[in-house]
């Protein structure tokens, strides 16, 4: 994906997971906003996007943050919003083991409070080390906390899997949580 479209992409996500006021559009209660609208939108802030750039971004996107309806018409985000949504997820038996990257900085308080939502919908988890490596990394010196999720699941707290392959939770209590990668 080129610079600029990197920034598009960027500007989307905020759209789509956080603010679409910004750009005068109202997601429906799935998320999902008009792909017209959004486009529309998008070029009065002075950048340009048309629905071929759109679709590139979407199909290139190498962590898959975003999905069209069946016949392309609206598109929302597939996770990570603050605002609420209702992805239309159903509860799903984790893996025995799921990972939590974050900040070194960050492992103190998690380790007191739990890994929380903070802002978003759900707190993000996944099932590979390397993601979570990836994802410790945009806040510091990454962390990996290994999270019994199997445990979590049998003492009743749900999960569920995004479209895009990211297992969804509402907390993780410190119980659950192992520091296994500085």
């Amino acid at each position: 994906m080129r610079g600029s479209d990197k920034d598009i992409s960027i500007f989307i996500s905020l759209i789509l997971r956080h603010k679409p006021e910004v750009v005068g559009l109202k997601l429906d209660n799935y998320g999902y906003a008009n792909v017209n609208d959004l486009l529309e939108g998008i070029n009065k802030t002075g950048r340009f996007i048309d629905f071929k750039l759109l679709q590139n971004i979407v199909s290139e996107d190498n962590k898959q943050r975003y999905k069209f309806n069946e016949d392309c018409t609206k598109i929302r985000a597939s996770q990570g919003h603050s605002i609420k949504v209702d992805l239309e997820l159903e509860d799903r038996i984790p893996p025995e083991v799921l990972y939590h990257g974050t900040a070194s900085r960050f492992v103190d308080k998690i380790l007191t409070e739990g890994i929380l939502k903070r802002s978003r919908e759900y707190v993000h988890l996944s099932s590979n080390i390397d993601t979570a490596i990836s994802v410790g990394k945009r806040h510091g010196n990454p962390t990996i906390l290994k999270v019994n999720a199997k445990q979590m699941n049998v003492d009743g707290l749900k999960f569920k899997l995004s479209d895009n392959n990211v297992w969804l939770t509402d907390m993780v209590p410190v119980k659950y949580i192992i520091i296994t990668q500085n």
